[in-house]
């Protein structure tokens, strides 16, 4: 990159840290500022990643960078985004590390407020999600002609949806309530589980996730008894052993965890050392080191939820997963999310359909506004996969499926995950109209 680009005016007044972030993310994605016709670069629609990219969590948020990253060169493949007037813009996403921590994201906000950019990615972390909900609520109340615009692609406390609902953040992942029906769904036929045992972090989502787990086993499995019940500090824990010691004295045959990152990682591995021989249902199971910690310990036995698998059956999938591995060979890279790709194709709809509305200005990024009313009216789909935006809650409804970790090779599992030569076998699809659920929302809209 020509070091002349720091002068452009388009640019604004950014700082030296997001810059040099924002340098990487361009460089990444294929894409450089070009020179106009009248000197100045080409002014791109920039997204602010807001994220842990440091810390315990920092390789969940880089993880998550790489699936923007991608989305982004698809978008830009395609020759941008279409502001209208002959005018299209590239997307970039620019970086900025929350460290995992609610008040560093807060910081992180205001710093891509004065750099001037009006939308907002983030969502490892639902507490650090409705921080950041609060803040942009405040914010855009105050300086309405400024208003910035949050996308969700994995906080899912679902509160943020339903009680706590903004006009301003949309969710793009589904919410615990509707991953945990997905699980029970499994495991309501499951008559090798009697007893269960309920760990998570101590936070608003691990909170959600065992108290939809009580409700649930309630309803579908009363049958089923739970024989324990913690929550731990978040990313604090070095050695789960001794909560793999309790487990297996509880007697327990499964364990529900919402666990992420390092947390499941080491939680996992601890269960193959200390020799629990039980089921594993997982929200995150199926990646950043899960499968290789636990091993043939795992095979048939941990089981994850999630909107897409590498695995799901049909052929736009499978060539959609090896198009991601052309890009990320590494195997330590190997985590993408549809939902990523899905709402940064949500983004991009949106705001072409925002900047051919009558009042919108030609070339012009449309306002934050204008975005989320044409967002409430996403509906779009990647290898096989649809996702359209509930208007009533913007809570994205989309197919959510369930997969067991089996050995590559075997039937329904052509790929591994990371390398580790284990990979997921989809059991169980539920279409989008049977995944959703009602809400509780009264959305305030300007």
């Amino acid at each position: 990159m020509e070091t002349t680009t720091l002068r452009s005016a388009a640019l604004g007044k950014m700082s030296r840290r997001t810059w040099l972030g924002t340098a990487a993310a361009w460089v990444a994605s294929g894409w450089a500022p070009t020179w106009a016709q009248n000197g100045r670069a080409a002014d791109p629609v920039r997204l602010a990643l807001i994220e842990g990219l440091s810390g315990p969590m920092g390789n969940t948020g880089e993880a998550v960078f790489r699936n923007l990253v991608w989305a982004a060169e698809r978008v830009n493949a395609r020759g941008g985004i279409d502001l209208g007037g002959g005018v299209r813009r590239p997307l970039q996403i620019a970086r900025y590390d929350s460290k995992g921590q609610a008040q560093e994201a807060l910081s992180a906000l205001q710093a891509a407020v004065d750099d001037g950019v009006t939308l907002v990615a983030q969502g490892n972390s639902s507490a650090v999600a409705a921080s950041l909900i609060e803040a942009i609520n405040r914010h855009n109340a105050r300086t309405p002609q400024r208003a910035l615009l949050y996308l969700n692609y994995a906080a899912v406390d679902p509160v943020l949806t339903n009680e706590r609902c903004s006009f301003w953040h949309f969710r793009f992942d589904a919410h615990v309530d509707m991953r945990m029906a997905a699980l029970m769904s499994v495991l309501k036929d499951d008559a090798t589980v009697r007893d269960v045992y309920l760990i998570g972090q101590d936070y608003s989502f691990g909170q959600a996730v065992l108290r939809e787990a009580r409700r649930q086993l309630a309803l579908q499995r009363p049958d089923v008894r739970i024989v324990g019940e913690e929550l731990h500090p978040m990313a604090r824990i070095k050695d789960f052993l001794p909560y793999i010691t309790k487990i297996k004295a509880s007697g327990a045959q499964a364990v529900i965890t919402g666990n992420w990152g390092n947390d499941l990682t080491l939680l996992v591995r601890a269960a193959r050392e200390g020799g629990f021989e039980g089921k594993f249902y997982t929200f995150y199971g199926n990646a950043l080191g899960a499968p290789a910690a636990i091993g043939d310990a795992g095979v048939g036995k941990v089981l994850a939820v999630a909107d897409w698998f590498p695995n799901a059956p049909g052929e736009a999938s499978r060539a959609f997963y090896q198009a991601f591995r052309q890009r990320f060979p590494n195997p330590a890279d190997d985590y993408i999310h549809m939902r990523m790709q899905l709402m940064i194709e949500a983004l991009a709809q949106a705001i072409e359909r925002a900047a051919r509305a009558p009042s919108a200005s030609a070339g012009v990024l449309p306002h934050a506004q204008d975005i989320a009313y044409a967002l409430e009216r996403a509906d779009v789909t990647l290898a096989g996969q649809r996702l359209r935006m509930r208007a009533d809650d913007h809570q994205a409804q989309q197919p959510l499926m369930v997969a067991v970790m089996e050995r590559q090779g075997a039937q329904g599992v052509p790929f591994d995950v990371e390398g580790s030569g284990y990979g997921f076998r989809v059991v169980k699809r539920i279409e989008a109209e049977a995944a959703e659920m009602a809400h509780t929302c009264r959305m305030a809209r300007p």
